[in-house]
């Protein structure tokens, strides 16, 4: 073999080992990676894949939408179509209070109410939780999208009639899910005599799975009055994402993950029950979710979104130990914070904290509720089941998947009922 020849080979093999080289660093920069004792498998396919008793994270999500999943559970409810249902004249009314956790069963219970008394249901205002005053439906929410989706479930109408006063409306509390029993029992006699009634809905403690995961008419009629029905205007929505679109992006650029953490200081001192029926902890300060994710095997480089508003003292030491901290209020633009988060549009806020914890790669609720129950089931349906629970006692040799919401593990969420 020539000296030329000799230097053709030795060059060919160089080139070879080059490739192979930059192949496994490529494999082991972009698909195999954990934290701690926390296992992640990034597909090529920017899935989410949901394994027990293993943690599987979110993978790296699209740019373009962090709504895109592949593993997103399926409808599986099917109610009677409206014209089997005896209609009658009169109407029923209900606001919208308390922000979007309370939101979607308010808009499920009027529904099944207006459907078995065949009433035709009057869109809601808004009220709002901290000022008291009225917000219209469409200020928050697509108004079109909710008169689609219950076309053909129920009659609705935009306002009452000139001719119908809603003057001395008797109000009736009926519990959340309520059932059909309730309703006529305790509903139909009134709204027969006055034809017309305002409902309140109210929330018994432990309710979540009181429909069982029977799929009879009733639970199909809640299933889909809750899910999809209330979309939020382009224009909030396009700010919601906008900002868990950054922290997203900032979370990849660190090799992170996007954590969101419902953490509000006003609510943790006011509504904090202290320890269940059991002796167990159920609020946790923003130190203590620090230490409890540092103790599954989050590191520093972790992004945390709390849904507290504005900055509090009280966040110093989740900060220390997560430099990547934020709120709203790092967040947006001057421009958004004068139109979002004024001392009047507290709604707005929820809105957006709502959305950005059903979308984020792993949700932390601080305290038990409506907030936690219901994003967990807008994540369930997502296929986001990536809901750790935070607690006291942490073993050094813990893995987050010890820490899964039993509304995942046990599947006890609502939510499997209407979805398969």
């Amino acid at each position: 073999m020539s000296s030329m020849d000799l230097r053709q080979a030795f060059a060919g093999l160089l080139t070879l080992s080059m490739f192979i080289m930059l192949g496994n660093m490529i494999k082991k920069d972009h698909f195999d990676y954990s934290i701690n004792d926390v296992d992640i498998e990034v597909s090529e396919h920017e899935s989410v894949a949901v394994t027990e008793p293993s943690f599987a994270t979110v993978s790296h999500l699209s740019k373009k939408s962090l709504k895109k999943n592949d593993q997103g559970l399926k409808p599986c409810w099917n109610p009677p179509p409206l014209k089997e249902v005896e209609q009658s004249k009169g109407f029923i009314l209900f606001s919208l209070t308390n922000g979007p956790e309370y939101h979607i069963s308010q808009i499920a219970d009027a529904v099944v109410v207006a459907r078995y008394l065949g009433a035709t249901l009057v869109l809601p205002h808004i009220k709002s939780s901290k000022s008291g005053h009225t917000m219209s439906l469409g200020d928050i929410y697509d108004v079109e999208n909710v008169l689609n989706k219950l076309n053909g479930l129920v009659k609705v109408t935009r306002t009452l009639p000139p001719q119908v006063s809603n003057r001395n409306t008797p109000i009736i509390r009926v519990p959340n899910k309520v059932s059909q029993d309730y309703i006529m029992k305790k509903v139909k006699p009134i709204y027969k005599a006055k034809g017309i009634i305002k409902i309140e809905s109210y929330f018994p403690s432990g309710n979540n799975t009181t429909m069982g995961r029977n799929k009879n008419n009733l639970v199909s009629l809640t299933c889909k009055a809750m899910f999809g029905t209330l979309e939020l205007k382009s224009e909030i929505e396009e700010v919601a994402e906008s900002i868990a679109q950054k922290l997203q992006t900032w979370s990849q650029e660190s090799s992170g993950k996007f954590i969101a953490v419902d953490l509000r200081i006003d609510v943790l001192k006011k509504e904090c029950n202290g320890k269940d029926e059991k002796g167990r902890k159920q609020c946790f300060q923003g130190h203590e979710i620090g230490e409890f994710l540092k103790k599954i095997g989050f590191g520093q480089e972790t992004v945390v979104y709390v849904t507290q508003t504005k900055w509090s003292p009280d966040l110093n030491a989740l900060r220390y130990m997560f430099p990547k901290t934020y709120t709203k209020e790092n967040i947006m633009s001057a421009t958004k914070k004068e139109k979002f988060l004024s001392s009047e549009s507290i709604e707005f806020e929820k809105v957006i904290d709502f959305y950005i914890c059903s979308q984020s790669d792993i949700f932390v609720p601080s305290i038990p509720g409506p907030f936690y129950d219901n994003v967990a089931g807008k994540r369930i349906v997502s296929g986001k089941n990536q809901i750790l629970v935070p607690s006291e006692i942490v073993s050094p040799s813990a893995s987050a998947s010890e820490h899964f919401s039993p509304y995942v593990t046990q599947k006890s969420h609502f939510a499997y009922a209407c979805f398969c």
